[in-house]
């Protein structure tokens, strides 16, 4: 007689360790599961309040500067250095590790230090600043020496004819940009500048080279306009004129034709410079001018420090903030940057704190095994399925903001949709054709120029 025995694999049913769940089969049949919609759907929401509940992004504030932090820069070569400049002219470097000082100059410029940025290269610590004083200097924190008095001093200096406002280097050549009542091209080896740009500005309020089409140089100023420069011709590209002034410019590091711009009008406009006449996007919730943006390094997100004395991170393809940061003794944003490691963001403020925080809220630090990661993903999967039905968006919208800056959210909305109103009653009066509808990115754009 032939008798047939039934087997099956040990690892189908025991446990990978003493403190492992118990393994059970299932059977993904649609029609066994009827209450799988159900199910989650509430994971979904205990996935969204969970969220919320472990929302904690605020990691550390340095101390050490007495005076407001006016410019920031990272290094995009070591992922533990950010070096900062006050009101006072003093300038540190930073370890984010440490959570401390490694580097200081206390007189580094007569008054505020307007502008700093990284000489690049992985073999180098060198980086610019730039005050009002009319100097730009090079630092070295393993280079350059210390005077009687203990602080460092610069290896080089560039003596200009206007206050400056803002520098950026070159990515690859040994070369920066400056802004003044002009922008003004410098070679590390001349004393003098090798190319002046100026397209109708008094004053420039920020210049940025493109990190990608390293030929091109981004600068707005005072005239409300924004201008593109090519730096083999020595020429201005192109100029957009919009309603108000812009105070920072930021390139997309993953796409060469895209920047961002935080303008005066509480907004921060996406541009692709092929098509000028239009904004990408329109990024609005802040309720007070935008003073800094700077992109995250995978390109999909961004920072932004405003006048309102909040930090907002954006994902660039929507049209509001994912999230806000703030904290009682916060004042006024004025410098934001995304660490190279997409993890962390810093503000600089003018209560003289260098803050960091988290760039996920709920995001817990530190390694995570296999079971915790799919866990996550799979609530993050869940989350976005569902984030349509009104409970969970309602508990992923959730943000407790100070109460001045909710009511000036609110009238702001009052006024947009008076002024909404207003329009709508004049074309519904008006002969057709006489008052056509302009679209929100065209809206802030009063023209364009090309050369």
């Amino acid at each position: 007689m032939k008798v047939k025995a039934l087997s099956r694999s040990t690892a189908d049913y025991t446990r990978e360790t003493k403190s492992d769940l118990q393994r059970v089969q299932r059977n993904i049949d649609p029609a066994l599961h009827p209450l799988e919609r159900a199910r989650e759907y509430k994971r979904a929401l205990n996935a969204a309040k969970l969220e919320r509940m472990f929302a904690k992004p605020f990691l550390a504030s340095f101390s050490g500067h007495v005076d407001g932090i006016y410019s920031m820069a990272k290094n995009p070569w070591d992922l533990d250095q950010i070096i900062t400049g006050s009101g006072d002219g003093e300038i540190r470097m930073w370890s984010l590790e440490r959570q401390e000082t490694v580097w200081k100059a206390r007189e580094a410029h007569r008054g505020i230090v307007r502008g700093v940025s990284n000489v690049p290269g992985g073999t180098t610590d060198r980086f610019l600043s730039v005050g009002t004083d009319k100097l730009v200097k090079v630092w070295s924190h393993s280079e350059g020496a210390v005077g009687s008095d203990g602080t460092a001093e610069a290896i080089a200096t560039y003596s200009g004819k206007h206050a400056f406002t803002t520098v950026d280097h070159h990515r690859s050549q040994a070369q920066f940009a400056t802004g003044s009542s002009l922008v003004e091209v410098w070679d590390v080896e001349r004393s003098e500048p090798v190319a002046n740009l100026t397209w109708g500005a008094d004053t420039i309020n920020t210049v940025r080279m493109n990190q990608t089409e390293v030929n091109v140089l981004a600068s707005s100023g005072t005239d409300r306009s924004v201008v593109l420069y090519d730096l083999r011709t020595r020429s201005a590209l192109s100029k957009v004129v919009l309603k108000l002034s812009s105070n920072a410019i930021a390139w997309n590091p993953m796409e060469a034709f895209t920047f961002a711009v935080g303008n005066e009008d509480h907004n921060v406009y996406i541009f692709d410079m092929r098509r000028m006449d239009h904004a990408v996007n329109v990024l609005r919730d802040h309720v007070s001018a935008v003073m800094d943006v700077d992109y995250s390094p995978t390109g999909g997100e961004l920072v932004s420090g405003s006048y309102d004395r909040t930090v907002r991170l954006w994902d660039v393809a929507r049209g509001h903030s994912r999230d806000v940061y703030h904290t009682k003794r916060m004042q006024r944003v004025f410098s934001v940057r995304y660490t190279m490691d997409n993890s962390y963001v810093l503000s600089g403020s003018d209560d003289s704190n260098l803050r960091l925080w988290r760039a996920r809220a709920s995001e817990r630090l530190g390694a995570k095994s296999n079971r915790e990661r799919a866990t996550s993903e799979y609530s993050d999967k869940l989350k976005d399925r569902y984030k349509h039905v009104p409970e969970v968006r309602r508990v992923l919208r959730q943000r407790n903001i100070p109460t001045a800056i909710k009511r000036a959210s609110q009238t702001k909305n009052e006024m947009l949709a008076s002024r909404r109103r207003k329009e709508e009653n004049q074309r519904k009066h008006a002969k057709p054709g006489t008052k056509p509808r302009v679209p929100e990115r065209q809206r802030p754009i009063i023209g364009t120029t090309s050369k």
